[in-house]
């Protein structure tokens, strides 16, 4: 099974995805995502929303809802992903945009880990017009809609498109995606791409 380790915020290779000894998401069940209804237009984006820490992430269409913990940089540049030992916890980078702010807020998960499959196993599945919510701890919602979803080889990872600062409150996904290899891990990262579009406002 195979873990997602760092990824790099300044040099050009992605290296979320580590190595370990066999594939865990191979023994997984079969899965079936929540009915699709694709939005006749894709809502503009929302006003940006001032600084707050990101709590919860939730997305409906593949059945996620998993707290966050803040995520910072290494001393090589790289952002460390969540706990392995907490694999139904995602990350956030609390040193760029929290979600809802303008600019690209970061958000990254385990595909599986030693112990099998974990937060992000599904995120490829997700499609455009589809929500995650991020719970904040000003007690607000944001609400961003899924504009694309990619998979990009390690050596290919377009570094400025996924991290490039934005004008408009913009929100990545990642964990790691292609094939499997014992020896180096995956070959790649599923990366989703959205925008903020609502806000709602929690009890």
């Amino acid at each position: 099974m195979t873990l997602c380790a760092t990824f790099s915020l300044v040099a050009g290779i992605v290296q979320m995805c580590g190595d370990t000894s066999d594939d865990a998401g191979g023994g997984s069940p079969p899965f079936r995502r929540a009915p699709h209804r694709m939005p006749e237009n894709i809502p503009e984006s929302h006003p940006p929303l001032s600084p707050s820490r990101a709590v919860k992430v939730a997305i409906p269409a593949i059945y996620i809802e998993a707290p966050l913990v803040g995520l910072r940089l290494d001393a090589k540049g790289r952002l460390s992903a969540p706990p392995v030992s907490r694999p139904k916890v995602a990350g956030w980078y609390q040193d760029g945009p929290s979600p809802g702010e303008a600019g690209t807020a970061l958000i990254v998960g385990h595909r599986d880990t030693e112990t099998g499959p974990a937060i992000f196993l599904n995120l490829n599945a997700l499609r455009r017009g589809d929500a995650v919510r991020v719970v904040r701890a000003d007690r607000r919602t944001a609400v961003f809609t899924v504009d694309t979803v990619r998979t990009y080889r390690k050596s290919e990872f377009p570094d400025e498109k996924v991290y490039g600062t934005t004008n408009r409150p913009e929100l990545r996904l990642l964990t790691c995606g292609g094939r499997f290899d014992k020896k180096t891990g995956y070959s790649a990262n599923v990366v989703v791409f959205a925008h903020l579009t609502s806000l709602t406002k929690t009890a």
